[in-house]
């Protein structure tokens, strides 16, 4: 029983209760034992709870309102884009002419569908400045590896095999280096200058001849804008290399700058963050991926085109790095996607930009006043803080996050990126009120006048929430994968 006297699930179980009613069976019994053989069938049936149909609906209710969320609360996730997910945009996902459709189904019967994928395409070829663009990627990290992948065909193609090599800056996301691990590469570290932001002439000392790419976002993970990213494209440019830009960020230049105008050769979009589909519990997300003209061959297939007779997939593509995904893409979040851009227009683009970045510049100032602020300079979409003050107090910013559960809201992301101590990464996005900002903001100095008067009460949060603090180190080693009921001596 925890300390709100909601049982667990197996708790409420009374044998014989049954919480679901089915149709008789109208097909064959089929033995699963011929089917799947002796070694795959249970001996006895699994230890499901046994539950009414009003004690279940009561228990997955009660669940969700301890759940953390963009419509239950403030959630600011730094590098994430936590943000609201407009419901037009799940009302025209559930239209039966999109939800109702197989993948399997001739062209000529979901030409609307694929028009909507065709022009949102266009439109993200505009947004971000390249030549062409493929929805066909399910996330982030899988439009990374996709991006790696045609960078090093194209390298083979022109027959150089060399190039083994990606760098990565040490503010990096870790998918970058992931991603490119998995590709086959090996990655180099570019270093950051004092400013937060690349450090050029470690770009210099790095770059090669064997060198693939280099792996960026701009602005990057500290919310700071490359301002010498045209230099930092032309030395990548000039010993054969490509630039990639890493999509995750994109919010907070979008319709202001576009990586294609920057020098970027790739970039990868994260639909399910900048573009509002929904994010969070390990997906669904979408990943599309834009190349400029030189790197077009190489794309996943098959390729969506327009012809005179309507819309169609192109697999004659000889130098594709084949397909990547199922069918093409996450459509349902793509819909998401293409309703949230059309909605918006040109205009309300911007101002999500605009938004975002004075969310962040608002909050960011009202703050350092009492946290260190380790680079005090003009922030984009999100801002890092540390924890260093409270650090020398005996308070980590590990009990910081755990002491704003007790206020009902979703830490930041804490410590990261990596190159500052005890950080915090706070991202507020575009589409929170001033008043929350305030609250949080609020909260966030009360947290650190708590620190420096009565700093237990931080180091043993969180006070309020349905669990206390768990044993961290031992729930990644020994989790529990199964319920088992205490013993009298428990």
């Amino acid at each position: 029983m925890h300390k709100d006297n909601q049982p667990l699930i197996f708790e409420m179980t009374k044998q014989g209760r049954v919480g679901y009613s089915l149709p008789e069976l109208d097909v064959p019994v089929v033995d699963l034992t011929e089917l799947l053989g002796q070694e795959l069938v249970r001996e006895e049936f699994a230890e499901l709870p046994e539950v009414s149909e009003l004690d279940i609906m009561r228990h997955y209710t009660a669940l969700s309102k301890r759940n953390h969320g963009v419509d239950s609360g403030f959630y600011p996730l730094g590098s994430c884009t936590m943000k609201y997910n407009p419901k037009i945009n799940e009302s025209v996902a559930r239209y039966s002419g999109f939800a109702n459709i197989h993948p399997l189904q001739e062209e000529s019967t979901v030409q609307g569908a694929m028009e909507l994928m065709y022009d949102l395409q266009e439109h993200l070829k505009e947004i971000t400045g390249m030549d062409e663009v493929t929805l066909q990627p399910a996330a982030g990290a899988h439009g990374e590896w996709t991006g790696l992948m045609m960078i090093r065909a194209f390298h083979e193609a022109n027959g150089d095999f060399n190039r083994t090599k990606v760098i990565v800056p040490d503010s990096a996301h870790g998918t970058n280096p992931a991603s490119a691990t998995v590709a086959g590469f090996e990655t180099v570290t570019v270093k950051s200058n004092e400013h937060g932001l690349v450090d050029l002439e470690d770009l210099k000392r790095v770059v090669g001849d064997d060198t693939a790419a280099l792996m960026l976002t701009n602005p990057n993970t500290l919310g700071l804008f490359e301002e010498d990213i045209l230099e930092m494209a032309s030395i990548i440019h000039k010993v054969g290399g490509k630039l990639y830009y890493d999509g995750a960020n994109l919010n907070a230049v979008m319709s202001k700058a576009r990586p294609g105008d920057m020098g970027f050769d790739v970039v990868h979009l994260n639909l399910h963050k900048t573009f509002t589909g929904p994010h969070g519990g390990g997906g669904p997300g979408s990943g599309p991926v834009g190349v400029q003209a030189d790197l077009i061959p190489y794309l996943p297939k098959p390729i969506l085109i327009k012809t005179d007779e309507g819309f169609t997939f192109d697999y004659d593509r000889p130098e594709s790095i084949g397909r990547v995904k199922p069918f093409y893409g996450n459509f349902g979040i793509n819909v998401r996607a293409y309703t949230y851009i059309r909605t918006m227009g040109p205009d309300g683009l911007k101002k999500v930009t605009e938004y975002a970045v004075l969310n962040a510049n608002y909050m960011m100032r009202r703050l350092s006043p009492h946290f260190d602020l380790p680079y005090d300079r003009h922030c984009k979409h999100e801002f890092v803080l540390s924890g260093r003050r409270q650090k020398k107090l005996g308070v980590r910013t590990l009990d910081m996050a755990k002491r704003l559960l007790d206020f009902g809201y979703h830490p930041p992301t804490i410590y990261f990126p990596l190159n500052v101590e005890e950080g915090m990464m706070i991202e507020p996005t575009e589409t929170e009120s001033k008043e929350t900002l305030d609250d949080f903001i609020d909260a966030m100095i009360q947290i650190a006048r708590e620190v420096e008067e009565n700093p237990e009460i931080v180091q043993n949060a969180p006070h309020t929430t349905v669990i206390n603090r768990l044993d961290e180190t031992k729930a990644a080693r020994k989790p529990v994968l199964r319920y088992q009921k205490p013993t009298d001596s428990e």
